[in-house]
């Protein structure tokens, strides 16, 4: 039998809780259902929704960024990315390009688009001309990277790699000891290709609730259902709420591809630093297809620093759910989507850029007033 989303509801707001309990979700995707659908109104006030680090755009480091704009202006090259990547700002001069929107606007040769193939695509048409695909994005978009290499990349396209690990994230919040939150619900997407094993630890480490979802509101209400009901019950697993797509050990292909293409390192976080065990980098069989090994005078160690978001951007505590968007300074003030001073305003992954497009407009004082979207 299918629960609907209301009597998902229904069973949440009977059950007996006795004080706040704060659930992250840690993927955009996620945020962007939870306020669509306005659940955050829907649901009992003692239950606390907050955004999480799953948006890759927000978290790209900005000297990869920097790095990608500068190829795209010096060097006679094609240089591609997801369309998001686009309008994320890096901190220059006002006299620079901060976009690699605006280094197009220069004469850049800088093409948007939506999966590797495209790369390919584009690669094989100029086939005198380096291609360098900055790909920046977690498992889910990194898998068909690894995919495009694996299976054989024209020699002219190379690699701008900004790949990273979801859970490390979480992982580094968790054991900080200040996660500010009781239980977890996880990226279905993530889980479908890596597997639900990835989530276990919080569980079996940290003794907390966690569930993975899907995108759908029912999908998102009977996660939240299970890890309040493992609050409450005092006993804690990993629940799969996301079934149909969710299997043990994930997607064998996709996850013997990237551990061909690449191996995981320490990586940068923007405004947040280095995480252990977070990056993809690419293995030394596919060094041919490294932008950095090909064009290393645009690699600027100098740049490389946590906290690079803009002057008075709080994006970094939004990402790790230390507040919420609208109590970032800048919310709804100096920054806003047609003129985003940090990278949550956006892209349609970042929570700021999310609940603004959902109807919050105003900048909040404190944590209490969240987003009725």
């Amino acid at each position: 039998m299918t629960i609907s989303a209301n009597q998902w509801l229904d069973r949440i707001r009977s059950l007996p809780l006795e004080r706040t309990v704060r659930i992250m979700n840690v993927c955009g995707g996620h945020e962007r259902s939870i306020s669509m659908a306005g659940l955050r109104k829907a649901l009992p006030a003692s239950i606390e929704l907050i955004p999480g680090p799953g948006c890759p755009v927000c978290i790209c480091p900005e000297e990869d960024l920097f790095e990608a704009i500068q190829l795209a202006l010096h060097e006679d090259i094609i240089l591609v990315a997801f369309g998001d990547m686009l309008r994320v700002p890096v901190n220059v001069k006002k006299c620079d390009a901060r976009t690699l929107e605006q280094a197009k606007a220069r004469g850049a040769d800088i093409r948007p688009l939506a999966s590797p193939t495209e790369a390919v695509k584009i690669a094989r048409e100029n086939p005198e001309t380096p291609v360098i695909f900055f790909a920046a994005g977690f498992e889910t978009t990194t898998a068909p990277v690894a995919a495009m290499l694996v299976e054989g990349a024209p020699d002219n396209l190379f690699v701008l790699l900004s790949g990273r690990l979801t859970w490390p994230a979480v992982a580094m919040l968790l054991e900080s000891g200040d996660a500010g939150f009781d239980a977890l619900v996880a990226p279905g997407h993530v889980a479908t290709v890596m597997g639900p094993e990835e989530w276990q630890f919080a569980v079996d480490k940290h003794n907390i609730p966690a569930a993975i979802a899907g995108f759908t509101p029912q999908s998102l209400l009977a996660a939240m259902y299970s890890v309040i009901r493992q609050i409450i019950d005092g006993r804690c697993f990993l629940d799969n709420c996301y079934p149909e797509l969710v299997r043990e050990g994930g997607n064998p292909a996709a996850r013997r591809q990237l551990q061909q293409a690449f191996h995981v390192r320490a990586a940068n976080w923007r405004g947040i630093g280095i995480i252990p065990g977070s990056g993809y980098v690419l293995r030394t069989a596919f060094m041919q297809h490294d932008a950095r090994k090909h064009f290393p005078d645009y690699v600027e160690d100098a740049r490389k620093r946590a906290g690079e978001m803009p002057p008075g951007c709080d994006c970094a505590k939004v990402v790790l759910g230390k507040i919420y968007p609208n109590e970032c300074r800048l919310y709804g003030k100096a920054c806003v989507p047609r003129n985003p001073v940090g990278p949550c305003m956006v892209s349609d992954e970042g929570a700021c850029r999310i609940w603004w497009a959902n109807g919050m407009r105003q900048p909040s004082p404190g944590k209490e007033a969240q987003a009725n979207g």
